[in-house]
């Protein structure tokens, strides 16, 4: 039998990538060194004793009569709704990889572990939908939500839960600070009493077992272990974007594959159209168009002129007719002008509309409603008649007419102004959007804030 559990952790540049490993409590950061034991004070037995992975990795098993049954080479963890939970331990014997589950195992007071039962051990002939620790977490990246970033796993914490009979071991948390890094380096240098004692003076940086969530780059094994992503959508658009940036391919691919349309969207609106490019190239178009249509429609047309015609064409194909057209009116503008990097995401109504009717036209807006500031007051042929604030709309009664709430003054510009001049007016009258009107003053779009400053830090 091979020595491995699944796939060799040092992967080839054509194996399998490691998995990703996210979680979203904050990182307990802790001067102080933690009790080797808690102490149950009504009956001063210990209930919890601590003890890292490292430690225990290549410890002896022995059965009841003290005979060698082999080695700990790993510690298997289930996933899904039973997700931390130790099920066994993988053993390294003479005929090969056995797994006992953690039940028929116990910690001996010489730090040895013990079997209830010698016929628990069963060769390990299926990796089952595990994940082993040792192979799978530690020395692999995972992904900091609190902090926003990516950062490396060194160690990972236990627990012997109980004493006597009820004696059971599970994952306490996960070490990424250099208490753990220490442990590794020196195994082997120092007796594991003094390997633990020097290493619990160094500062601790863990996270707790139960908010860690696995990205698993390989699909079929993604669905093995039952997987899920909800907790990836918790990242702000912007700091998953960061994240993104700072993985590595394979992993970056695993991550993005993993996010639902509309998270999807959000986060590729935030990464350089470079990147955009690389997380998109193992997409089909079925799927590129799926998270394209949730895009502002600005953002997806930039996105689209940024890929060969042809993979651009073929991804509009597979669009709904409105947001194709939409996109496809906006790709005909110059992308340096203001019809170039404008939305045709906005809110508008009559001009005889009335606040109650201004609110119920915001409820019913398929756009992003963050970044809403006004609604505009549009005649019957689109033209531009006037614009009012959404502070002014939340101050004033439902029956009042927007046409006595608008601006004496609506600034608007061109389709073809271009964004050197589009900055100086944003910047001269500190707005927030500006409507774009075309030759006869209908409006066709708005620009946003946040697509200035975008422009102006490409310039820097």
């Amino acid at each position: 039998m091979r020595d491995e559990i699944c796939p060799p952790p040092l992967a080839s540049k054509h194996s399998t990538p490691a998995p990703i490993k996210i979680y979203t409590h904050p990182m307990e950061s802790r001067a102080e060194t933690r009790p080797e034991q808690r102490i149950d004070q009504r009956t001063e037995q210990p209930i919890a004793t601590r003890v890292s992975l490292t430690a225990l990795l290549g410890t002896p098993v022995t059965d009841a009569q003290g005979h060698l049954r082999g080695k700990l080479k790993d510690i298997a963890v289930s996933t899904g709704p039973d997700g931390g939970k130790v099920a066994g331990l993988v053993l390294k014997t003479r005929t090969g990889l056995a797994l006992v589950p953690s039940t028929d195992v116990m910690e001996t007071p010489s730090g040895t572990l013990e079997l209830r039962s010698s016929d628990a051990i069963a060769p390990l002939n299926d990796p089952g939908n595990f994940l082993y620790l040792q192979q799978d977490l530690v020395d692999r990246q995972i992904i900091d939500i609190h902090g926003r970033k990516v950062v490396r796993v060194n160690d990972v914490d236990l627990e012997w839960l109980g004493h006597g009979s009820v004696h059971l071991l599970r994952v306490a948390e996960v070490e990424v600070g250099i208490r753990g890094a220490f442990r590794r380096l020196f195994k082997g240098l120092l007796p594991r009493p003094q390997l633990e004692k020097f290493s619990r003076r160094f500062h601790a940086r863990a996270i707790p077992w139960q908010f860690v969530d696995v990205i698993e780059p390989d699909p079929a094994r993604r669905v093995k272990l039952r997987i899920e992503h909800e907790r990836l959508a918790e990242i702000h658009p912007s700091e998953l974007a960061d994240i993104l940036e700072d993985l590595a391919p394979a992993e970056r691919e695993a991550i993005f594959a993993s996010l639902d349309e509309e998270v999807a969207a959000e986060a590729l609106e935030e990464v350089e159209p470079k990147l955009q490019k690389s997380l998109l190239e193992k997409l089909d178009e079925e799927r590129i168009a799926d998270i394209v249509e949730e895009m502002d429609p600005g953002a997806a047309a930039d996105l689209l002129a940024e890929l060969p015609e042809d993979k651009s064409d073929a991804i509009l194909e597979e669009m709904e007719p409105e947001e194709r057209q939409e996109v496809e009116e906006l790709l005909e503008f110059d992308e340096n002008s203001a019809a170039g990097c404008m939305t045709t995401d906005f809110v508008y109504v009559g001009t005889d509309a009335t606040v109650s009717q201004a609110v119920q036209a915001l409820r019913s807006f398929d756009g992003d409603p963050e970044s809403v500031t006004e609604i505009f007051l549009l005649g019957e042929k689109r033209e531009l008649r006037g614009a009012v604030s959404l502070a002014r709309l939340v101050m004033s009664m439902p029956e009042t007419r927007l046409s006595v709430l608008t601006e004496p003054r609506v600034l608007s510009c061109p389709a073809d102004m271009k964004q050197n001049e589009l900055a100086e007016i944003f910047d001269k009258y500190n707005l927030h959007a500006l409507p774009v009107v075309d030759a006869q003053n209908r409006m066709v779009g708005v620009v946003q804030a946040e697509q200035v400053i975008s422009f102006l830090r490409e310039k820097l």
